[in-house]
C-alpha cells in the first residue's frame, strides 16, 4: 500500500530521504515494486523513481569531471609551462515526468562554469511539453541547438574539449543565463528538426534584451549504433544593435581549457585565451551576428568519422569593419575493444563496455582549423595580433577508457599552430596535455 502525506508533513523528510536513497543507489542495483505495482525504484546509475504507468517519475543523477592539464608556448603569455587543476563540470541533475506529458530538467553546476552568482549556476532549468508527439515544446534556461558535437552530451563527447572552431561561435550554443522557447521533432530516429528563440541576459541601451534565433535540421538514413550516416545543418542569428560593449570577439582556448576556466586553478594572468578578431570595446557598436554550420558523420562498427564546417559574420554598426571567420574540424575515432558508439535523436551517445573487467578502450584524432578576417592590430597583455587574417590549426590525439558505464578516464595531447598572432613572447605554436577522471550517475 502507498501512503499519502501532505506537503507539510513531507517537507522536512524529503531532502534526507532523497540523499539516503542516492547514497544507497551506489550499493544496490535492481528494481523494487510495491504491493500494488504502482511504483518502480531503479538504483542502477543514480536514483530513479516512477509509476508503472509512466505518468509520474523523477531521476536524480549527476556528473563529475576532474581535469588536470599542462601547456606551454602559445598557450601562455610568456611561453613557459603552466598547469591547471579544476573541475570541468560538477553537476547535480534532477529530471522527471509529471502528468504523462510534462517533463522537467534541472542541472546545477557546483563548479560554477555555468551560470553566475546573480543568475544561479544553472546549466539547465527547463520545462517541456511532449503531448504533441512527435513535437516537443521546451521552455526555460537551456543551451540553444547548434551543431553535432554540441548536441552530444559532455559526458560522452569523444575529445575532452569540443573543437576549437566552436569557440569562435560560443554565443550560438550558450544560454548566457537568459531564457528560451524551442520546438523540436524527432521522426523515427531518422530525422530531427528544431527551432528556438532566446532572450539573452544582455541588454541594449533601453534595457531590451538581446534576441537570438536558432534552427537545426538532421537527416540520418542510417541511425543505429555501429551503422550511422548523418547529415545536418544549423543556423543562428542574434541582434547586437544598440548594445554598449557587446561581446563580438572571435577568441579561442585552442583545446586547452586550463588557460582560463572556473572550478579550480587555471593559468591565471599568464593564460593566453587569444582574441583572433572582433572586440568587446564600449566604443564599438555592432549589428547582426550570424552563424551557419554544416555537419556530417559516418560510423561502421567500432569506427566513426565526423566533421563540421562553420562560418560566422558580424556586421559593424560603427566606424570599424565587419568581421567574419570560418573553419572546420574532422575527427576519427576507433574503439579497440570493438564496441560501437550509440546514436539517437540526431547525435552520438555513450559507449557501453562489453567486458566488465577490461572496459572499453577508444582512440581518436581530431584536426581543427579556423581563420578570422581581421583588419585591426592589437597588443594585449597575453597576445600580439597583426592587422591581417589570423589563423589557427590544432591537432588533438587522445585515448579514452570506459571502465564501466559510470567511470571514464581520458587523456589528450594537443598541438596548436597560429599565423599572424602570437603570445607576448612571440610564440606561434604550443603544446598541451590534459587528463580527466569522470564519474556519472
Amino acid at each position: 500500500m502507498i501512503r499519502k502525506h501532505t506537503l507539510g508533513g513531507m517537507g522536512a523528510g524529503f531532502a534526507a530521504g532523497v540523499l539516503a536513497l542516492a547514497v544507497s543507489a551506489q550499493a544496490f542495483a535492481g528494481t523494487v515494486t510495491t504491493d500494488g505495482a504502482d511504483i518502480v525504484v531503479k538504483t542502477k546509475g543514480g536514483l530513479e523513481v516512477a509509476t508503472t504507468d509512466k505518468a509520474f517519475g523523477f531521476k536524480l543523477g549527476g556528473r563529475l569531471q576532474a581535469d588536470y592539464g599542462r601547456f606551454d608556448g602559445f598557450y601562455t603569455a610568456n611561453g613557459n609551462t603552466a598547469d591547471a587543476a579544476y573541475f570541468r563540470r560538477a553537476f547535480l541533475e534532477l529530471g522527471g515526468v509529471a502528468f504523462t506529458d510534462w517533463a522537467y530538467q534541472i542541472n546545477y553546476d557546483f563548479s560554477h562554469n555555468a551560470g553566475s552568482a546573480d543568475d544561479g549556476y544553472f546549466d539547465e532549468a527547463s520545462i517541456a511539453y511532449t503531448g504533441f508527439n512527435p513535437i516537443t515544446l521546451k521552455f526555460g534556461r537551456f543551451d540553444p541547438d547548434f551543431g553535432l558535437e554540441k548536441a552530444t552530451s559532455s559526458k560522452w563527447v569523444t575529445a575532452l574539449e569540443r573543437n576549437a572552431v566552436y569557440d569562435i561561435i560560443d554565443w550560438t550554443n550558450g544560454h548566457e543565463n537568459g531564457m528560451g522557447a524551442q520546438a523540436m521533432a524527432l521522426i523515427s530516429n531518422y530525422a530531427y528538426v528544431s527551432a528556438g528563440v532566446f532572450s539573452k541576459d544582455i541588454n541594449d541601451v533601453d534595457g531590451d534584451s538581446v534576441k537570438q534565433f536558432n534552427a537545426r535540421g538532421v537527416f540520418a538514413p542510417m541511425a543505429e549504433a555501429g551503422n550511422v550516416l548523418h547529415f545536418g545543418a544549423s543556423f543562428a542569428q542574434r541582434g547586437l544593435d544598440d548594445v554598449v560593449g557587446a561581446d563580438a570577439r572571435y577568441r579561442s582556448r585552442l583545446g586547452m581549457r586550463g588557460v582560463q576556466t572556473l572550478g579550480g586553478n587555471d593559468a591565471g594572468a599568464n593564460g593566453n585565451r587569444a582574441v583572433f578578431g572582433g572586440s568587446n570595446a564600449a566604443n564599438q557598436f555592432w549589428d547582426n551576428d550570424t552563424a551557419w554550420g554544416l555537419e556530417a558523420a559516418w560510423a561502421t562498427g567500432p569506427f566513426s568519422l565526423q566533421g563540421e564546417w562553420i562560418k560566422r559574420e558580424t556586421e559593424s554598426a560603427g566606424p570599424q569593419s565587419d568581421v567574419e571567420g570560418d573553419g572546420f574540424y574532422v575527427q576519427a575515432a576507433y574503439t579497440l575493444t570493438g564496441e560501437a558508439r550509440d546514436y539517437k535523436m540526431g547525435k552520438f551517445d555513450k559507449i557501453k563496455p562489453a567486458n566488465k573487467q577490461l572496459g572499453a578502450w577508444e582512440v581518436y584524432y581530431r584536426y581543427d582549423t579556423f581563420s578570422v578576417d581581421n583588419e585591426v592590430a592589437a597588443v594585449n597583455t597575453t597576445f600580439i595580433r597583426q592587422a591581417d587574417d589570423t589563423e589557427a590549426k590544432v591537432h588533438n590525439l587522445g585515448v579514452n577508457w570506459y571502465a564501466n558505464e559510470a567511470v571514464k578516464v581520458g587523456a589528450m595531447y594537443t598541438k596548436a599552430k597560429t599565423d599572424k598572432i602570437t603570445n607576448r613572447a612571440g610564440d606561434d605554436d604550443g603544446d598541451g596535455f590534459v587528463m580527466r577522471m569522470q564519474y556519472v550517475f
